[in-house]
């Protein structure tokens, strides 16, 4: 099953973090815009994601609720029309909400840098260090860590859970 070590923080100086993100990308940014459905699922999480261009994908993951780094563990399954296979689930399964947000991506190495603005919420920075088969998660968290220090992140900043969660009131910002 992939996995990545992730950290959320909410960002207070959204355009100065882009800026240092730039520097660092090594690849040109894109911007996606995302609509997060949760479903209620008796394990982990599973929310289909839909892109403006009517394409998804399906997502069941693990990943503990806590501030700083976090191991999620992930099966992705792209979806070509997102709209069918929502009204299928939503018609199987409770939802249990949405979130859309404007998503600045950028790559640095092998590590996600996300600039999200979420409808509701606000600005936040998420980092994903996607990690190769076998290798350590203490790796990941150490390479989790630098990137908050390159990009002048504060441990103060940091959230715990989901977007989700953040919304419906079950985590701290």
């Amino acid at each position: 099953m992939p996995s990545n070590v992730e950290i959320k923080a909410r960002l207070t100086d959204t355009e100065a973090v882009a800026a240092r993100a730039r520097e660092l990308a090594t690849e040109p940014e894109t911007v996606i815009i995302q609509r997060d459905t949760f479903f209620v699922c008796p394990a982990g999480r599973l929310k289909l994601r839909e892109f403006g261009d009517g394409t998804g994908e399906l997502i069941h993951y693990h990943r503990p609720d806590q501030a700083g780094p976090k191991v999620s563990r992930y099966h992705l399954a792209p979806v070509a029309q997102a709209a069918p296979l929502l009204a299928t689930l939503q018609a199987a399964l409770p939802v249990l909400g949405v979130v859309a947000k404007t998503r600045r991506l950028l790559m640095c190495g092998r590590t996600r840098i996300h600039l999200d603005e979420v409808e509701g919420l606000g600005s936040f920075l998420e980092l994903e260090v996607v990690l190769a088969e076998g290798e350590s998660v203490a790796d990941g968290e150490r390479e989790a860590h630098r990137m908050l220090a390159e990009l002048g992140i504060p441990a103060e900043d940091l959230v715990e859970g989901a977007y989700l969660d953040l919304i419906v009131g079950r985590a701290q910002p």
